[in-house]
């Protein structure tokens, strides 16, 4: 099995953990970090397949992997931001529904 084939796999493992994680988490925060590990696995996927065939590999993904970096950071901490407000304001971070059967 190739190198590259290792990263690819992980790859897919770290978004499918991802998914799951946005799937099924209630809290806010743990959406928010399921968001950030579908974001990695994303960044995973970006550099395994950036290699060429018998040199340097590929400068364009590697670029955008780096930018991608910088953009979820900043998503993150403005959604940190939010999710503190939130609480603040309703004393709870849950996106549960609540049942209006009456």
């Amino acid at each position: 099995m190739s190198q590259a084939a290792i990263y690819v796999m992980a790859a897919a493992a770290v978004i499918g953990a991802g998914v799951y994680g946005l799937l099924v988490a209630g809290h806010l925060l743990r959406k928010l970090l399921a968001i950030n590990l579908l974001g990695s696995g994303v960044f995973l996927l970006l550099v395994a397949l950036a290699g060429r065939s018998g040199g340097a590999p590929d400068p364009v993904p590697q670029a955008l992997v780096i930018t991608g970096i910088v953009v979820a950071v900043s998503m993150t901490a403005f959604a940190l931001a939010l999710l503190d407000r939130l609480f603040r304001e309703t004393g709870q971070a849950r996106m549960d529904v609540a049942d209006d059967d009456d």
